[in-house]
């Protein structure tokens, strides 16, 4: 039996960045992996989904060539090549983890994992010959997949979920998207760019529903304002694909009404692949769906640990790079402290992006603060002139008594690139005093930030 210090059951970005950390601190580390190095992320979410937003994006730029003073005379798109180009992109994101593999001197066994008693590890491959290996420490990281409604069953062809969104054979001329996450809205975007007439159904009563209002409000003007339907507070009960399309019953608040189209995608949320990999047998605890785990995530039985969507924390890819550093690193013994999870930046990437980190103006009122609450629009901001994006805004909320940075919140063209300073800032417990005193480079969009929290302290120069 093969015995390491630490093995890592899944290669997501939690999985191969934990097995990565663990050998650089010595560990003799190996990666359970029953698909593709990387996981869901590289595959057939974060990386791939990018490299269709860029090709919606960059196809948005030659219909409005016009407006920068050039003229583009014949220009079409190639669903097909945009589908392809995605798939290249994360091909090759998946072969650079390969390398880093290597380079770590990583051991990659590829198979379906099951955890047993005293540490083992019992792995199925697609021959189904089952090996045992054990381990010191093994680290559950099996990631989520698509969650089914049992109103919104998927089949795979008519009803579907994200991963077949990234590979149809043929673009779809009419799309209902149930849900309006982020999953939701960047599918939305993406098609409704290409051509497809999309209509979002939201449970809730906004669209983006864990963002600031303001956030969600100028989302709803700009999809509006490109074509795309939107019902909130609307659930989808029944679908019918028994004719050519499949036809969606939605019920409102007026009632019920039945969309038609050729597409439904599925993007409700997420269901943790947690079934079927001994977590019973070995007595972990669960509850809702996710594993138990500490602020250094052990579980409750010694030896074994969870980090990523398979545990209760924010279901996003730096989280789970994030736990799974801190995990092998506090196994190594080194002084660690605990994710402060209040501290996470959220990232949305359809155009315009969103941005976010800390809490919402009505969370900050709801928790008792006094606030202060600064806002610069990028329709001021010169940067953004000269590059057509002037929709949007930066907000940024900070506690009247002591100044602290409470919450900022972007919405705009690259502001997935901004919200770091806010991170760092907030890390770092800066004040609104220390932020306008900070030189920001002009033009630039990053300077809205400080623009925002100059609106908050009413030093604002630019509005």
């Amino acid at each position: 039996m093969s015995t390491y210090d630490i093995i890592v059951l899944g290669s997501g970005p939690g999985g191969y960045v934990t097995a990565i950390r663990a050998s650089q601190l010595g560990f003799k580390t190996a990666v359970v992996e029953k698909e593709s190095l990387g996981g869901v992320c590289l595959n057939w979410g974060c990386i791939p989904t990018k490299a269709l937003l860029k090709s919606a994006q960059v196809f948005e730029y030659l219909k409005h060539a016009g407006d920068y003073g050039l003229s583009v005379k014949e220009y079409d798109k190639d669903f097909d090549a945009v589908v392809k180009r995605s798939r290249n992109v994360a091909d090759g994101m998946s072969k650079g983890v390969q390398f880093l593999m290597k380079k770590n001197k990583i051991d990659v066994i590829e198979g379906f994992g099951k955890l047993k008693t005293g540490k083992k590890l019992e792995v199925t491959d697609k021959d189904g010959k089952k090996t045992e290996y054990s381990a010191k420490h093994i680290i559950v990281a099996t990631g989520a997949r698509s969650r089914e409604l049992p109103s919104l069953p998927q089949d795979g062809e008519k009803v579907i979920g994200y991963r077949k969104a990234m590979t149809l054979d043929k673009q779809p001329k009419k799309m209902i998207v149930v849900g309006s996450g982020a999953i939701g809205v960047e599918f939305a975007y993406f098609y409704n760019s290409m051509g497809t007439e999309v209509t979002i159904v939201e449970y809730m009563p906004k669209i983006v529903p864990v963002e600031d209002d303001e956030v969600s409000k100028q989302l709803e003007r700009s999809f509006k304002k490109s074509g795309i339907k939107i019902m909130t507070s609307a659930e989808v009960t029944s679908v019918d694909t028994s004719g050519d399309g499949v036809k969606a019953t939605v019920k409102t608040k007026k009632g019920e009404e039945v969309l038609e189209a050729d597409i439904v995608l599925s993007a409700v949320g997420i269901k943790t692949n947690i079934e079927n990999i001994g977590l019973e047998d070995v007595g972990i605890a669960t509850d809702r769906d996710k594993i138990l785990v500490n602020d250094y995530y052990q579980t409750n039985i010694p030896g074994y640990y969870a980090i990523g969507d398979v545990t209760p924390g924010p279901a996003l890819a730096h989280v789970a790079s994030a736990e799974g550093i801190l995990c092998v690193e506090r196994i190594a013994g080194m002084h660690v402290e605990a994710l402060d999870y209040g501290n996470i930046p959220g990232c949305t990437y359809c155009t315009p992006e969103i941005a976010s980190v800390g809490l919402t103006e009505a969370k900050a009122k709801e928790q008792g603060y006094d606030i202060k609450v600064g806002k610069f629009p990028f329709s001021a901001s010169g940067k953004a002139s000269a590059g057509g994006n002037k929709e949007g805004f930066v907000k940024v909320i900070f506690d009247a008594k002591y100044g602290e940075w409470l919450g900022c919140h972007m919405i705009g063209a690259g502001v997935t690139d901004m919200i770091a300073e806010a991170v760092l800032g907030r890390k770092l417990e800066t004040t609104g005093h220390e932020v306008l005193k900070a030189v920001h480079p002009h033009p630039t969009m990053s300077e809205a930030v400080m623009e925002a929290v100059a609106a908050a302290y009413d030093e604002v120069i630019h509005i």
